[in-house]
């Protein structure tokens, strides 16, 4: 286990009213001196972690992605080795950044864990830490990091990290960053359903779900269902793939879905819960159809909850039935709607731009990768990453040269 220090500095606040940059500055010269000095060490397990993991990410605005079940889900089907960095001051717990070891182009990358498949990611910080935003010594943390995970790993690759996440800005604000090409669309719930369409265009998305009912009606019907059942849940998440496996081959693309352990990671996280129902790894959604299509999936999606933030994961319509009625916009509707009134007041649709995620959603969020390298050919990686990361998102700004790049991609599978 290796172990560092880092020292933390006074930086003013400005641009609050007097009463607030008084407390403000109380408050960071309170936790500067508490954290003077920070142990840093790596763990290559969960398990020693554990009781701090959870009670650090009872914060709300930790994410749901940095959660210890998450986490624990993708672990369980992917075993690759950890590198689980942990700050610690007088035996209290500053931060667990939860980072694994991934291998690729013959670097050793070390990256949060289950980055591939995470929407947002915050890592978990104590409330001082947290609050602390841009008033951390940005150099030495950076060195302290390196330092850390010397022999390791050659790069550190911590992506999608909102700078500022609901009014919170991010503790790793100065490392060195680069921004990622995808932005994530937001939803933000109101006191009922009616206010937060408000914030839409109400009457035409009204009259769009009215025409989309008749439809549905003349169809045979439909009905939106949540399965209480772990079975059907598990069964319901193989109709997905099923699904989603049929939409990837039609566009020429990939599976990201296809592998084993993806599969084995998304069905750990359907069994995971607390009681109170405020938190679920992956719950499934479904427009079950009635009539001559009785008992078929006309589209389907899983979502995730943490607290009051609701992320969607992902969705897939049967292509063969009810094309014309939009049956996975009218089971967002169905979703939506029947979350308000649950404590929820966030509802995420997650990473990438598509037309229907900016319809449904008012606030757009930009991600930000911290890109640190570690050793030598960390620097020659990271060069790498910001080049490719910035050549995909000047392209993706460019609707054009997108629609250009995205037939080129399915032709050559």
């Amino acid at each position: 286990m290796q172990t560092q220090k880092l020292d933390v500095h006074e930086q003013p606040s400005d641009g609050v009213a007097l009463a607030d940059t008084a407390i403000s500055r109380l408050r960071q010269l309170s936790m500067k001196l508490a954290m003077a000095e920070i142990d840093i060490s790596v763990f290559d397990s969960m398990q020693p972690l554990e009781d701090d993991w959870r009670a650090l990410e009872r914060d709300n605005l930790q994410s749901l992605h940095q959660s210890y079940d998450w986490c624990a889900a993708w672990v369980s089907a992917f075993q690759r080795p950890l590198a689980i960095l942990k700050g610690t001051y007088d035996g209290q717990t500053a931060f667990i950044l939860p980072v694994e070891i991934v291998k690729s182009r013959g670097l050793s990358v070390a990256k949060f864990i289950a980055a591939d498949h995470s929407n947002i990611n915050t890592g978990l910080f104590s409330e001082s830490f947290a609050e602390s935003g841009g008033s951390i010594d940005a150099d030495k943390f950076a060195g302290q990091l390196q330092h850390a995970l010397k022999g390791q790993a050659d790069l550190l690759l911590l992506q999608n990290i909102p700078l500022q996440w609901r009014e919170r800005q991010t503790p790793l604000t100065g490392l060195p960053m680069v921004q990622n090409q995808n932005h994530a669309y937001q939803l933000p719930f109101h006191s009922t359903f009616e206010e937060t369409l408000k914030q839409l265009n109400a009457k035409g998305r009204r009259k769009k779900f009215r025409v989309q009912s008749k439809r549905l009606e003349a169809a045979g019907g439909v009905e939106y269902v949540i399965p209480k059942s772990s079975e059907e849940q598990h069964h319901l998440l193989d109709t997905f793939f099923r699904l989603k496996s049929v939409r990837f081959a039609n566009l020429g693309l990939p599976d990201v879905f296809a592998d084993k352990e993806t599969r084995a990671f998304l069905h750990g996280l359907l069994d995971k819960r607390d009681d109170a129902n405020r938190y679920f790894g992956l719950q499934m959604h479904v427009l079950r159809l009635k009539g001559e299509n009785q008992g078929r999936i006309a589209a389907i999606s899983g979502i995730s909850r943490k607290g009051d933030h609701i992320i969607c994961q992902f969705g897939a319509i049967d292509e063969e039935l009810v094309p014309d009625t939009s049956p996975g916009e009218f089971l967002y509707w169905q979703t939506i709607s029947g979350l308000h009134g649950k404590g929820v007041a966030l509802f995420d649709f997650g990473l990438g731009d598509q037309t229907y995620k900016r319809s449904w959603a008012p606030v757009e969020t930009a991600h930000y990768d911290v890109v640190l390298p570690v050793s030598p050919f960390g620097i020659v990686g990271g060069a790498a990453h910001r080049i490719v990361t910035r050549g995909k998102a000047h392209i993706k700004s460019r609707p054009k040269l997108y629609r250009f790049a995205q037939g080129i991609r399915a032709r050559i599978g």
